[in-house]
């Protein structure tokens, strides 16, 4: 009896076949598509009961992409947690990494005042009625919203560090950081509207914060900058050696910027005195640190004229540049 071989289908004819049993399912699922409305299509792509498939894929295709991202992205999240915490380990909460002559900023601090312009950024022209209160009143605000951390201390952070009041005498120890009294303003209070209303302003000066910085003070009546003015000097020179650790102070004085502008600003007076004591400086970013201000009282400007004033900090580490409004501010003052 023989034996009958068997006979062995060429992989290629299967893969013929298969090519046109799909060309024969494709041709058949497109006449069937061309036979669906738009709505009926959108319905059979959101779910498809012949394969059981939501949005074109089946439930185990959903989940197995799934999977796939949610490990893909968790692994990822716990990558950016990883190196996040090792930069924070470098980090002090506190303490700037770099600081002075390494930082972006310097070591040349810039000095500020309030109120500001509020409506153009880029005006320095502060305009007001003293006789008008809807129109006064709104720098007055300003200025309150400026000082509210000085007026109620208990809105600034607080940890372990002390408040206390300080004197050139008795500086602040490590713990501790200095009082800014409100009471030492004067008239600049806001019980008087900040002299608004009677046509006599005051403008908060303060220098910007800068870790690390010590002032290096003019305290020697004999070694004063010639560009120093006639009156500051007078001032310091008159300072009695009882009082010299008085000398230790980053000055400020306020000025029309030209001869006339000197003319029409008048009298001025400075609250609490004419600078910043040194006991504030350095800056270390302690808890309750609020910076010291300087309020100065134009007593009586002249109205009707528009009057460049320009206030300048006096230190020896201090650099001035009246163009790059270096160590100095300006702005103008106009009084209807």
């Amino acid at each position: 009896m023989s034996k009958k071989k068997s006979v062995s289908v060429p992989s290629r004819s299967l893969s013929k076949q298969d090519e046109l049993l799909h060309a024969q399912a494709q041709y058949f699922r497109r006449l069937e598509d061309a036979q669906l409305t738009r709505s009926q299509k959108v319905k059979r792509y959101i779910w498809n009961p012949k394969n059981q498939e939501i949005f074109g894929r089946t439930a185990t295709s959903w989940s197995k992409i799934g999977l796939f991202y949610l490990i893909f992205y968790g692994m990822l999240a716990a990558l950016v947690a990883i190196c996040m915490w090792v930069f924070f380990q470098t980090l002090d909460p506190r303490i700037p990494k770099w600081q002075l002559d390494r930082s972006l900023i310097g070591t040349n601090p810039g000095l500020g005042f309030r109120p500001m312009p509020m409506n153009n950024e880029e005006s320095t022209l502060i305009w007001f009625q003293g006789s008008n209160k809807t129109n006064y009143q709104i720098w007055v605000d300003h200025i309150l919203q400026f000082l509210d951390k000085y007026y109620v201390p208990s809105k600034i952070a607080k940890g372990n560090g002390q408040i206390k009041t300080c004197s050139h005498s008795d500086p602040p120890k490590a713990d501790e950081v200095c009082e800014v009294d409100v009471r030492d303003w004067g008239d600049c209070n806001k019980d008087r509207h900040f002299n608004y209303h009677m046509n006599a302003p005051c403008i908060f000066l303060k220098l910007n914060k800068i870790y690390g910085w010590t002032p290096e003070y003019y305290d020697d009546p004999n070694n004063l900058p010639k560009d120093m003015p006639k009156k500051l000097k007078e001032h310091i020179r008159n300072i009695t050696s009882i009082e010299v650790s008085f000398r230790r102070t980053v000055w400020i004085t306020c000025e029309g910027e030209n001869p006339a502008d000197i003319e029409y600003l008048g009298p001025i007076t400075y609250y609490p005195s004419q600078g910043f004591p040194g006991y504030y400086y350095p800056y270390l970013n302690r808890e309750g640190y609020l910076s010291p201000l300087v309020a100065v009282k134009f007593e009586r400007p002249v109205p009707g004229i528009v009057i460049n004033v320009e206030c300048r900090a006096w230190a020896r580490n201090i650099r001035y540049s009246r163009s790059e409004r270096m160590g100095s501010v300006h702005f103008e003052l106009l009084i209807d």
